[in-house]
């Protein structure tokens, strides 16, 4: 399984001409990103197997929303 902004990065390497500099910068971007996505994503799974998954009320949907300021849909 890979994450959005892995698949980002590799549609934007199959994709994009990587000799030129926008190209170029938008990939070192993206790879900045990816470390910041694994804290978040680790952050969510640490509150939610504290906080969540207690309240068996709680959907991990509801959860997300929550955390991440989403509206249910």
């Amino acid at each position: 399984m890979k994450t959005p902004m892995q698949e980002l990065l590799e549609w934007v390497r199959a994709t994009l001409p990587m000799d030129l500099e926008t190209p170029q910068m938008i990939e070192e971007k993206i790879e900045s990103m990816l470390e910041r996505e694994k804290e978040v994503m680790q952050d969510f799974a640490t509150d939610y197997e504290r906080e969540c998954r207690i309240n068996l009320e709680r959907s991990i949907e509801k959860c997300w929303d929550e955390t991440f300021n989403t509206k249910e849909r």
